[in-house]
């Protein structure tokens, strides 16, 4: 059964080493990733905004690495935390230095790898994906004969395309003339991505929150369950399905990844005048009065001396409203 002396790796999948160097496994994985490719292509896709004129509007890129900065804080927060109040972690030398130390750089990495799996247009390029296998469903003898070359997991793979998926399939697919085990990433950082661990046929739509999607293709089965079974992670009994419980990682990295594009989307809707700066201050002072009341008075006079810079006091705000989400989503992970 998970436990938290049990729940993390520095395994690598696809490889067998034991050497070490200066860098913990799991700085590695973050090195492996920002000098990828496939993270560099995430700067030609954008967030919310489709084609903007505004360069300053984020881009898949500029979105990941602000996720992956705040996900280092809640890994920080929560790893130092979990050491206080777990003995069982305490006593445990392995499990102390990496909650004290590289829990934080595990759930950095997987923020900064969570998007990649995500076609050109976000989710409208996932629906035009979907689309052009759904559109091959008639009587037609030509769409019969192709729809016959899938079992019904590839076929409910290929008509609900799913980015988080793709993620894996990017992060572990050996490339043609390559070694095995595409990124080589520790299991931590690929169990700590997989927001949806199930198979696309196990996805409900109103159904729990970890079956809303699918997390990995059917081909991709294999690369699913070493992870879940390295990680101890739990399974569903669903039938025939395939399909687990989140593993806890998951829940910081998607905190993380809520919490930024919830308040920069307010950012960026004022910087290309969507939004009113009176229109953005007010939830964002809100968000800060809920959390820290005794900085509000603090922050209001900070505002006023930058009346002058409409765009620079929304950043301002920006940033503490993330500090503020930071710091609760951490105290409500602990409890």
């Amino acid at each position: 059964m998970m436990n938290w002396i049990n729940c993390f790796s520095d395994d690598r999948y696809g490889k067998n080493s034991t050497d070490k160097g200066i860098r913990s496994e799991f700085e590695i994985d973050w090195d492996r990733i920002i000098f990828s490719s496939p993270f560099r292509r995430l700067q030609n896709k954008t967030q919310v905004f489709p084609l903007p004129e505004e360069v300053f509007v984020h881009n898949r890129l500029t979105h990941s690495l602000e996720v992956a900065s705040v996900g280092r804080s809640l890994g920080a927060i929560v790893g130092q935390g979990l050491f206080d109040q777990c003995a069982e972690i305490q006593y445990h030398k392995e499990a102390g230095d990496f909650y004290r130390n590289d829990l934080k750089h595990v759930i950095a990495a997987s923020c900064l790898s969570h998007d990649m799996g995500n076609p050109a247009f976000g989710h409208s390029g996932e629906d035009a994906i979907s689309k052009y296998f759904r559109d091959r469903v008639s009587d037609k003898t030509a769409d019969l004969d192709f729809r016959n070359l899938f079992n019904d997991a590839e076929w409910s793979d290929l008509t609900n395309f799913e980015g988080n998926a793709n993620a894996l399939r990017v992060l572990t697919k050996q490339p043609f003339g390559r070694l095995p085990g595409g990124f080589r990433l520790t299991y931590s950082t690929l169990g700590a991505m997989l927001k949806y661990p199930c198979e696309s046929l196990a996805s409900v739509k109103k159904g729990p929150i970890h079956r809303k999607k699918y997390g990995f293709f059917d081909i991709d089965r294999p690369v699913f369950l070493d992870i879940a079974q390295k990680l101890n992670m739990i399974p569903e009994h669903d039938g025939s399905l395939l399909t687990f419980k989140r593993h806890p990682f998951v829940f910081l990295v998607e905190a993380a990844d809520d919490i930024c594009y919830n308040v920069i989307d307010y950012e960026d809707a004022h910087r290309l005048k969507i939004l009113s700066y009176d229109e953005v201050e007010k939830p964002l002072l809100a968000i800060i009065e809920n959390s820290e009341k005794e900085l509000i008075d603090k922050t209001k006079e900070n505002l006023k001396a930058l009346k002058n810079d409409k765009n620079e006091a929304v950043a301002y705000l920006r940033a503490k409203s993330i500090n503020c989400l930071t710091r609760k989503c951490a105290d409500s992970f602990l409890q």
